[in-house]
């Protein structure tokens, strides 16, 4: 090789707290005198198959609701800016989630051989993870708070709940996560791993325990503590406009609300948690052996993969759901197989709104009307 290719054992030699390599997607590797080659063998044949079942549900399920808001938009009139709110982040929602999936197979490719594709794609390929899954987070946060001007500020947030202030929003939070994903073009590499294997990840030098630290943090913060607080404030104050609503509208609304966080809270909780128990190991809060460390590693690669598994369940939790999205989505089916009631789905076509009463009437109108996914 042209250039020094640091290795994974140039550190074994040195202090347990200050030999520790981080990466945002794999499992991470203790030094000696922990030397764990169960959880390496573990990530082998763990790793590959989940990101490779992730990449393939993400794929399917985010390009299906391309394609439908596709034909939903192009059947509307008015131009960009009259495009539901709604709509527009979930638009941006499948994207970044479509994007997060197509990095899978190349990690799926290092754990169950090496990492074959060079540093620009490891550089790349990490970039675009981190991007994703930032900003993937962020776009539900806006999905939350645009439901909660829509319901319960329906009359006063009209103004504001302008479309084009909604691409202004997203360009801004891609800029933002663009500036995050920096730190894996910094300090991504081809490392040499166990067995002289070459895998990507995040490289610390010696005594680096601060910006390890703190990149965690961010990571905590942005990634999942931020956005929960927000989705859990305007699905609170969603709940108590709610009351006004008849008993059967109130229940099936409440069954997405508590579905949407319940979902997110499920899948990134865990990864996160065991994200803060490191934090406070590292700095001296929690004490632990190899052991320890053997549970923290194996936790933190099966959580980070339950993590990743929300990008395939979007699709289900903010289009499925959605009787007007099954429809454009049997619509489409049809046209592009050329029979009518082929699948089986006529039934859906006699379905009316509802009438509401109390202050949900107007906003469930002026939430569901134009956009494609409720």
């Amino acid at each position: 090789m042209d250039q020094v290719t640091p290795t994974i054992e140039d550190y074994w030699n040195m202090d347990y707290d200050e030999n520790y390599t981080s990466s945002p997607e794999t499992s991470r590797t203790r030094a000696a005198p922990c030397l764990q080659e169960d959880i390496y063998a573990f990530a082998q044949k763990y790793s590959p198959v989940v990101y490779c079942l992730v990449f393939l549900l993400a794929v399917v399920g985010n390009v299906l609701v391309l394609c439908v808001i596709h034909r939903y938009r192009n059947s509307q009139s008015g131009g960009a800016c009259s495009f539901s709110l709604t709509d527009t982040f979930l638009l941006h929602l499948a994207i970044s989630d479509l994007l997060l999936a197509v990095t899978l197979p190349l990690f799926a490719v290092q754990w169950a051989h090496q990492w074959v594709f060079g540093l620009a794609a490891c550089k790349v390929s990490g970039a675009l993870f981190s991007l994703n899954r930032y900003s993937g987070i962020l776009f539900l946060a806006c999905i939350s708070f645009d439901r909660y001007l829509a319901i319960v500020h329906a009359v006063s947030s009209g103004w504001k709940r302008n479309t084009c202030h909604a691409q202004i929003a997203c360009a801004f939070i891609w800029v933002a996560c663009l500036g995050l994903s920096g730190v894996d073009i910094t300090f991504k590499q081809v490392v040499v791993g166990h067995h002289k294997l070459l895998l990507c990840q995040v490289w610390f030098t010696e005594n680096s325990t601060q910006w390890q630290v703190g990149l965690q943090l961010v990571s905590v913060i942005l990634g999942f503590g931020l956005p929960l607080l927000i989705m859990l404030y305007c699905y609170i104050r969603i709940f108590r406009s709610l009351c006004n609503a008849t008993r059967r509208q109130k229940r099936k609304s409440l069954r997405l609300i508590i579905s949407l966080v319940s979902v997110f809270v499920v899948c990134w909780a865990p990864y996160n948690c065991f994200q803060l128990v490191d934090i406070l190991h590292r700095l001296g809060t929690v004490t632990g052996g190899c052991q320890f460390g053997r549970v923290v590693d194996i936790g933190t690669l099966i959580t980070e993969s339950l993590g990743l598994s929300h990008c395939a369940l979007n699709p289900l939790l903010y289009g499925f759901v959605g009787v007007k999205f099954r429809r454009e989505l049997v619509r489409m089916c049809k046209g592009l197989l050329g029979q009518r009631g082929l699948l089986g789905m006529e039934g859906w076509r006699q379905r009316r709104p509802r009438r509401t009463t109390g202050s949900f009437s107007s906003a469930e109108s002026e939430n569901t009307s134009y956009s494609v996914m409720v």
